[in-house]
This record gives C-alpha cells, sequence and structure tokens, in this order.
C-alpha cells in the first residue's frame, strides 16, 4: 500500500473518532417507547423472544447504527422512573435528531391506528410497526412500500428480513452495491406501518388516510439529508404508485419517472417499479393456463424491468446529483438490450432456481434468444394483485 494510501486512511480514521460522541437520547415514556417499539415483539403467554423492553430497543438502534456505519458504536437504554433513555457511543453529536424525529412520526402513526380501531378496521393480526432499526443518517436512497410482512416482526426482530427485501438487496448487489451497502439504499417508508399477512393487501388499501400525517411527514424527513439535498425514492408496486398520484399528483408507472416536492421539503425524484415480489406472481404458469412458455416470456420482462430500477437507484444512491433521465436510459439500455443474456440467467438462477451452467444453456436456445430482443418493447402482463 503506499504511503498516500495509508495516509489516507489514518485520516479518516482520525476524521471517524474525532467525530464520534457519547449521546443520551431520551426517547420518552414507558408507555409510548412500549407502543413505538410494538413491544413485546411476539409474546403469547410464551416470549418468542424473551426480552425486556430496554432489550428490545437496544436491537432496533443497534441494527441502525451498524446500519449508518458506526460499526464500534454501542448502544445501551436504561429506565429512570417513567422515562426510557438511550446512551449511545461512537455516533456524530448530532445523532440523536433522526431518531427523534422517527419517534414523532411513529406518534402519528399511532394516532392513525388508534382512531383505525375505534373505527372497528383494525384487524386482530395486525401490529404497529414503525421502520425500526434502518439507517438513520447515511441513507443512499427510499424505499415507498406498501406493508411489512408480520414474519419481518414476530420471526425476525428486522424490517429488512423478508422475501421482498432480501431479492432487492440482491438486485442492487447485481448493479454493483456491496451486500454489506444494501441496508444504506434499503432505507423503507410503508404507506401503511402496519404488520401484516401477505394477503392483508386489499383490506390495508382503503385505509391509507388514517396514516396520511405520518406518511408525508416520513417522505418530507427520509428523502433529504442532513445537509438538505434530496434523496432518490423508488416507489415498488401499484398501490404505492397510485398513493403517489393521490398524494403528490403525479403520475408514475413502472419505469416512469416523476418528481415530487414534499410541502416544506426539497424536490424528490422517484421512479416507479414493480413491487418486489410481483415477478413471482407474473412469472406463474398458472396464470397462463399452465403456458409455462408465456410464464417465462413474462418473468424476464419484469426481470429486465427490476434489473432496470435497481441499476437507476444504485447510480442514483452512489453518484448524487446524477440526472434521473440519463441514468434511466443508461439502465435500461444495460440490462434490456447491451446485457440482455445476463438478465435471462438471472431470471433463470433465482426465479426458476437453475444452476447457472443450466441457465446459460437455457438462454442459449433458439426459442429464448428470439425473446430477449424484446425485453426494451411493450408487453402485457397480468395485473399486480394487491
Amino acid at each position: 500500500m503506499s504511503k498516500l494510501a495509508v495516509c489516507s486512511l489514518a485520516a479518516l480514521a482520525f476524521s471517524a473518532a474525532a467525530h464520534a460522541a457519547d449521546i443520551d437520547v431520551q426517547l420518552g415514556s414507558t408507555e409510548r417507547v412500549t407502543r413505538l417499539f410494538a413491544y413485546p415483539n411476539n409474546c403469547n403467554v410464551i416470549c418468542f423472544r424473551n426480552w425486556t423492553l430496554e432489550q428490545t430497543v437496544e436491537h432496533y438502534l443497534t441494527q441502525s447504527v451498524q446500519r449508518d456505519g458506526y460499526g464500534t458504536a454501542k448502544v445501551s437504554v436504561k429506565r429512570d422512573k417513567d422515562k426510557v433513555y438511550a446512551h449511545i457511543s461512537g455516533v456524530p453529536k448530532g445523532y440523536g435528531q433522526p431518531l427523534t424525529a422517527l419517534l414523532n412520526a411513529g406518534d402519528l402513526a399511532y394516532t392513525g391506528a388508534t382512531k383505525l380501531n375505534s373505527e372497528k378496521k383494525w384487524a386482530y393480526n395486525w401490529y404497529l410497526f414503525l421502520p425500526l432499526g434502518m439507517a438513520l443518517e447515511n441513507r443512499k436512497s427510499i424505499e415507498l412500500l406498501h406493508f411489512p410482512p408480520d414474519y419481518s416482526l414476530t420471526q425476525a426482530q428486522d424490517y429488512l428480513e423478508s422475501a421482498t427485501t432480501d431479492r432487492w438487496a440482491s438486485l442492487l448487489t447485481d448493479n454493483g452495491v456491496p451486500a454489506a451497502q444494501t441496508p444504506g439504499y434499503q432505507t423503507i417508508i410503508d404507506i401503511a406501518p402496519i404488520a401484516a399477512p401477505s394477503n392483508a393487501g386489499q383490506t390495508l388499501e382503503g385505509l391509507y388516510g388514517y396514516f396520511n400525517a405520518y406518511q408525508t411527514t416520513m417522505v418530507k424527513q427520509l428523502t433529504q439529508t442532513t445537509g438538505g439535498a434530496s434523496l432518490p425514492m423508488v416507489a415498488f408496486g401499484a398501490p404505492v404508485r397510485n398513493w403517489i398520484k393521490t398524494q403528490y399528483g403525479q403520475t408514475v408507472n413502472v419505469l416512469g419517472l416523476a418528481t415530487i416536492t414534499p410541502a416544506g421539503g426539497t424536490p424528490v425524484p422517484v421512479l416507479g417499479s414493480n413491487h418486489p415480489s410481483y415477478i413471482w406472481y407474473a412469472a406463474d404458469k398458472d396464470n397462463y393456463d399452465g403456458d409455462e412458455a408465456k410464464a417465462d416470456a413474462a418473468g424476464l420482462k419484469v426481470m429486465g424491468q427490476d434489473l432496470s430500477a435497481a441499476c437507476w437507484q444504485a447510480g442514483m444512491g452512489s453518484k448524487p446529483g446524477t440526472d434521473p433521465t440519463t441514468q434511466l436510459n443508461q439502465c435500461t439500455q444495460t440490462w434490456q438490450v447491451t446485457q440482455k443474456e445476463k438478465t435471462c440467467e438471472l431470471f433463470y438462477t433465482t426465479i426458476r432456481k437453475l444452476t447457472p451452467e443450466e441457465a446459460a444453456k437455457t438462454c442459449d436456445t433458439p426459442a429464448i434468444k428470439t425473446q430477449l430482443p424484446q425485453l426494451k418493447a411493450p408487453m402485457p402482463l397480468p395485473a399486480e394483485p394487491v
């Protein structure tokens, strides 16, 4: 390693150490912290994880500091009388501000959920679940989604642990984002902050208005960096894209671009995308009377769209200030034209579960090779299930 590189690394380490601090953040009353951290996360006489309230809060805050890149930071949570306090070491002294802002937004979500319940519209198997454990400070992009799956709370106790987020993280790595850095790109806002079974989408669709104050507050806060710059946002799935239209008056189709301006905020570039799990529905042969060739053709089309969307997200997040349209054009050209064979192979390895050798062989067959030049062409696809 050159002396210059050694000096640069030393300077970075010194800078990080110089800015590291010990902070104390009052999280609120025991009652407030209990509801905002969904405590206990899974207790039905027997607790799946028999954690105290303090341990639960420490768990999620530790996820946040790690995803912000503060690997040596330590979190401890204590109660003093009726107040709960977090002590965090090894983070910038202003680190408590985004945490406080998240919890204040959480109060708005709780108010909406309480009203929903008072009107007999809350289901017995729903849980209020804020996007805990996300990067609070060093975000690269925002993901706007529908609602978190219940098992992310009750089983994983990790907002980023789901089939949806796992698949999208893999697409980000396919686009050059190191696996360890994908959480920085996956700061999530769900328009329904309710952990629910996967089939709850249609029921939730008519209830977004209860959370309007929470939704708009979160979009405004999370799409801005601490320096005031805008972060790119991807809107996943038809319900979310429709919400963008209702809330901000912008139409966002799949691989369509728009700009929204949250009240009092800065303009935010938004890309429309399929829901990350839509590909399994689109590529299901049962939707085509058992015709696997048609199912594969639809799956290939969606794979090209999804890789292009993840490419845009990765490019915009890693190079702030990039022109959104230029970035999107480069991405669609890459995954739907230049590297269409790679798109094909990724579909067959990740969705059809073929080996890399089997996928390459399949993508080289005449039947598939004739389809690949059509990846960029319009194609009717089954409507997204809600």
